[in-house]
């Protein structure tokens, strides 16, 4: 979500202050500046710090799992080519004739996140997943449009090759704002290609309007969060480089620790979000959340007229549950999941809860 580059931001400074604060004390310990053992230690362990950190990071201070995710990808691959020059990853799992169900995962990681319900729900659902243009397996769009409009085409394109049963979409946090863009653009599909929809930790309007200290960000976007974005863009290539010096001192866990997770997840689980959020470009995710600020389906709410499960975590702060109480209230055919404990990250860090509510609402839509 929009509202974690800036925390990203910080945290990438904050790496960069070290490092450059360590190679700064040793080379004056080396000139004879500073003086002392004292100051050889403390440089040599800001150093080591900078590319070690994460071993002895706060993955180490949480559980073990009895089953860890890993990046699962399926032998049943479509390479789908798009006019835009984007070549979409669609993978599938479980059996043909199973009722299909299309995952749409957030800006920031890649169709990996979904292990837990490509393990849990393909013993009896035909689970497509599909990285979004320009992450995972999917290369990005030549023009480089990143709109919330060209992901629901190209979501309208997966739905073309999922087969003739009606599909149920899932969306989480920019996945769902997909979903919702593409109910506006294609109505007529609702119904007949698309037998139900489920909405997991997202937002039915520009999402800095509904995350945690949204005034304050809100205030922040035009003179502080779109430039970042825009120089993100720009020089990318270091920003990459200093999100991977941020993965490998462990500060990144601190990120995606505040914006994804409670405290419950396991060791693996944020491990493994941890390194999915250094995998994606920089000048891609900031073209894609620059798309999210023009993002507010408030008025097609009304028009959907197939069932919807709208689901959050009960502490998610990237989106607050006061957005799915509205798409609650607002959606005509609704109901409602609270998973808890749990945050922006609840489909892995409750991966169970959220397997059984996608498997009931699912039955019920066929």
């Amino acid at each position: 979500m929009p509202h974690n580059f800036l925390l990203i931001w910080l945290v990438q400074v904050l790496s960069v202050g070290i490092l450059g604060g360590g190679i700064y004390i040793l080379y004056e310990w080396y000139e004879g500046e500073l003086a002392g053992t004292s100051y050889l230690v403390a440089g040599l362990v800001m150093v080591l710090w900078t590319f070690g950190g994460r071993f002895i990071s706060l993955p180490l201070l949480r559980r073990p799992g009895n089953e860890e995710p890993k990046f699962m990808r399926s032998e049943t691959v479509q390479r789908l080519p798009r006019p835009d020059g984007s070549v979409l990853q669609v993978e599938f799992f479980g059996p043909e004739d199973g009722q299909p169900i299309i995952l749409s995962h957030g800006w920031g990681p890649n169709s990996t996140i979904w292990y837990y319900a490509k393990r849990q729900l393909s013993d009896r659902f035909r689970v497509i997943v599909w990285d979004l243009p320009g992450l995972g397996k999917s290369s990005k769009p030549k023009n480089n449009d990143h709109s919330i409009e060209k992901y629901a085409r190209d979501l309208e394109a997966v739905i073309a090759i999922a087969g003739d049963k009606p599909v149920i979409l899932v969306g989480h946090s920019m996945g769902g704002m997909i979903n919702l863009t593409f109910c506006r653009l294609f109505p007529d599909q609702l119904g007949s290609r698309v037998a139900g929809l489920i909405l997991v930790d997202t937002t039915y309007t520009n999402p800095v309007k509904t995350c945690i200290f949204s005034n304050l960000v809100q205030k922040l976007q035009k003179p502080l969060l779109e430039p970042v974005l825009y120089l993100t863009i720009v020089l990318w290539p270091i920003f990459w480089l200093i999100t991977w010096l941020s993965y490998f001192n462990g500060s990144l866990y601190i990120t995606v620790e505040l914006s994804g997770f409670t405290g419950t997840e396991t060791r693996g689980q944020l491990s493994f979000a941890g390194l999915l959020s250094a995998l994606g470009s920089p000048g891609v995710l900031a073209r894609g959340t620059l798309g999210m600020l023009k993002f507010d389906e408030t008025k097609t709410l009304a028009t959907i007229n197939v069932p919807v499960l709208v689901m959050c975590g009960a502490s998610d702060i990237a989106t607050k549950p006061v957005a799915s109480d509205r798409m609650k209230a607002e959606l005509p055919y609704s109901e409602r999941v609270t998973l808890k404990p749990g945050g922006h990250m609840a489909l892995m860090e409750q991966n169970q809860q959220f397997a059984e509510a996608v498997s009931a609402f699912s039955i019920g839509c066929s």
